[in-house]
């Protein structure tokens, strides 16, 4: 079993964290250019991280591949409340992750232009929304909810997206949780 994906997404990393004490092989992919980008278009048509192959089963989409992996090794199906969580933490990092590209594709992307708009807008909401759910003590356990906000937080002050003075909760809640099996190993900022 192969995990592809770069060493900086947030997709890939969470599943990285939440694979602990499974045995498969991660291959990191410069998903941009050159060999790395050619093994994603060979793979995957979607073109994203992470892909998983699995014998001859290729699986994307991290959710999908931890829906996979969860029925593949026995493990509990989400509840419905946290896979609408999942979908604000996507919806999150979604945002953020097309942002990002588009300023390093030389977009001004304070523009007060529709799209714009509704991006910075869901930025607000949906990081308010984990704010109240951390506070509510709704992530407590270390499971894949919370391995996708840490992710999603860690990847966030990594690539200085945003000011988390205003969300204290979830400040708190990514400082808890550097001290995890595996959250520094899998550090893009290690290498």
């Amino acid at each position: 079993m192969k995990l592809l994906g770069s060493t900086t997404s947030p997709y890939v990393r969470r599943l990285r964290l939440w694979l602990g004490g499974i045995d498969y092989d991660f291959v990191a992919l410069n998903i941009f250019e050159g060999e790395g980008r050619e093994t994603l278009k060979r793979n995957n048509p979607a073109q994203k991280v992470p892909l998983l192959l699995d014998g001859e089963q290729a699986v994307y989409d991290s959710r999908v591949i931890f829906r996979y992996l969860s029925q593949k090794f026995d493990r509990p199906a989400l509840s419905w409340d946290q896979e609408n969580t999942l979908t604000v933490i996507d919806a999150a990092n979604d945002t953020l992750v097309s942002l990002l590209l588009l300023a390093r594709s030389g977009v001004a992307t304070d523009q007060q232009a529709l799209f714009f708009t509704l991006q910075h807008e869901r930025i607000e909401r949906t990081l308010s929304f984990l704010e109240q759910q951390v506070g509510a003590g709704l992530f407590e356990q270390w499971d894949y909810p919370a391995i996708c906000l840490f992710c999603l937080l860690d990847w966030v002050l990594l690539r200085e997206l945003f000011d988390f003075s205003a969300c204290p909760n979830l400040e708190r809640f990514r400082n808890l949780h550097l001290n995890q099996d595996r959250v520094a190993e899998t550090d893009p900022r290690n290498g």
